[in-house]
């Protein structure tokens, strides 16, 4: 029998009027408001960025935090995102104090993992991760095993990790078994991987896929395209289901995140956002069969 399709909101599906690297990361909705509303249509996890962690823990504490995820039945969290581990001089610096907090976040919530991205560079510009990026990949997969998480490396269109042969390279060469890859099926598309290149990658390096859509026309630059104008599972005219076969003929047998960031999404009601991010998302499995 298949396992059950388990759903994480990611932050910015609940995350209310607030958008990534805007004026602020922190959502105007409160914390045990969005975990509640996640819960009550059926998610299974959420996610929760640096900003908002850091909130949230002076105001009530790792201690509050964590009974309210346990009290709704949050199975999986995730805590995001880390930049610049790979950097040298003052990049490096405010990358490790992130990468700290992250990590003690990731201890003290029970995250599945922490999410990372390669270098933000020009679209087109990118080759294989370095031996520096790969150990520098090795020494954080460590430090996370110490709090008991794992790090994925989410493969995107405007970094110098793009293709799954590229994250592949990464995450092989590290030898790391708590590192592994995110694959969002935005960011696939608009990178033009054909669904084969993922099926060809080992099951055990993918421990992460995010669902979401998109139109077919693309407003430059990618990063605000896919900050700004993403679309709800079904709504626009990504092959979703092409991904998903794709994923499962990997073997992967985790759960999805669903990760919606756009100008529409961002001003619903909470309770919205949290039902049609879930309605959405289950129909795509739905279809599937």
């Amino acid at each position: 029998m298949a396992r059950p399709v388990e759903l994480v909101a990611s932050y910015w599906s609940i995350s209310g009027d607030c958008y990534a690297a805007g004026p602020s990361e922190v959502s105007p909705f409160d914390f045990r408001d969005r975990i509640e509303a996640a819960a009550k249509v059926g998610f299974r996890g959420v996610g929760l960025v640096h900003q908002d962690i850091q909130a949230v823990s002076r105001l009530i504490g790792f201690d509050a935090m964590k009974s309210i995820l346990d009290d709704n039945g949050m199975k999986y969290v995730e805590v995001e995102v880390l930049f610049d581990w790979f950097a040298d001089g003052e990049a490096r610096r405010r990358s490790d104090v992130i990468r700290t907090d992250l990590l003690d976040a990731a201890g003290r919530l029970g995250a599945r993992h922490i999410k990372v991205v390669g270098e933000i560079v020009e679209t087109g510009k990118t080759a294989p991760p370095s031996e520096r990026m790969i150990a520098d990949f090795r020494h954080l997969c460590d430090r996370a095993a110490g709090v008991g998480t794992n790090v994925v490396v989410e493969l995107l269109p405007f970094s110098n990790l793009v293709t799954p042969e590229q994250g592949l390279a990464l995450v092989r060469g590290a030898g790391a078994p708590n590192g592994g890859l995110m694959i969002d099926v935005w960011h696939m598309a608009r990178a033009g991987i054909d669904y084969d290149r993922i099926r060809a990658l080992p099951k055990e390096v993918v421990t992460g896929v995010e669902i979401d859509d998109a139109r077919a026309e693309v407003e430059l630059p990618l990063y605000h395209d896919t900050v700004h104008n993403r679309e709800l599972p079904g709504e626009g005219d990504l092959d979703i289901r092409g991904f998903l076969e794709a994923v499962r003929d990997v073997g992967y047998d985790g759960p999805y995140g669903v990760e919606i960031l756009s100008r529409e999404h961002r001003v619903r009601p909470l309770g919205e956002q949290a039902r049609l991010a879930y309605e959405t998302s289950m129909k795509q499995f739905e279809m599937l069969g």
